[in-house]
């Protein structure tokens, strides 16, 4: 059974921030530009490792990076 989470997350502004590119974040983190794309637009929710390694490049927390909706906890 497939569970659809919408997840709110601050990806571009924070990678924004640091001046990186997409293409310049999704090398750092071993992934496609279009893993990075689809991240920043909410249509794929990455992975707790992948999480942790944007929190760790953008020097950010997973928890200033990503929020749950509040439907998710219904």
């Amino acid at each position: 059974m497939w569970v659809y989470i919408n997840m709110k997350n601050k990806v571009k502004q924070f990678r924004n921030s640091k001046r990186l590119t997409q293409e310049a974040l999704a090398k750092l983190l071993k992934v496609s530009r279009q893993t990075i794309i689809s991240i920043e637009l909410s249509r794929y929710v990455p992975s707790t490792v992948l999480s942790l390694k944007i929190a760790k490049f953008l020097e950010k927390s997973v928890e200033e990076l990503f929020e749950l909706e509040e439907s998710d906890f219904k």
